[in-house]
């Protein structure tokens, strides 16, 4: 018999499970599945995907969200990951650029746009990129240049002609899927 910590006169079996209360937290969904955050509530999201999940195709770029790299969808729509404490996010869903591919990890149509486009330059912008344009389809399913000029996203390595024409061969995508 083992007895419990700090309980000298109360013998337990060493085989017995103690069973713990479901501690309080923030329940939320991500990418499809459930998660508990039962850290703290000021979180911003973007560093419980990365340093919690291990969900690093989200990039931080500053701390107030500019330029497009922390971008996820938040119950359909694109938001700075960086912007949002963890406890605003009780009941909502979280798609991460790591969710965009299908169960049977057929790709997303404008993550293959991205790739017949060739519109990956280093990389860093990328999943902004594919976040806020999932976003403008949603939207938008044929975008035009303006509608395409609204999204937030920076790229330094100038790939933005290439991500403007996967975008529009997304919509001719999607459009010819419906």
């Amino acid at each position: 018999m083992a007895q419990l910590q700090g309980q000298d006169h109360l013998d337990v079996p060493e085989n017995t499970i103690v069973p713990e209360k479901i501690r309080a937290g923030i329940a939320l969904q991500i990418n499809g599945e459930g998660y508990r955050h039962t850290g703290d509530p000021d979180m911003p999201l973007l560093w419980y995907l990365r340093d919690v999940l291990q969900l690093t195709g989200t990039k931080y770029a500053d701390a107030k969200g500019l330029g497009g790299a922390d971008l996820v969808l938040i119950d359909g729509k694109a938001t700075s990951a960086i912007t949002v404490p963890m406890g605003k996010l009780a009941g909502r869903q979280v798609t991460t650029v790591e969710g965009l591919a299908g169960a049977d990890g057929a790709l997303h149509p404008l993550q293959q746009a991205f790739i017949d486009e060739d519109a990956i330059g280093c990389g860093y912008c990328t999943a902004g990129w594919l976040i806020a344009g999932v976003d403008l389809l949603r939207r938008h399913p044929h975008p035009s240049d303006a509608d395409i000029d609204t999204l937030p996203n920076l790229c330094r390595c100038g790939c933005q002609s290439r991500v403007r024409k996967a975008l529009q061969r997304a919509g001719t995508a999607k459009g010819a899927q419906a």
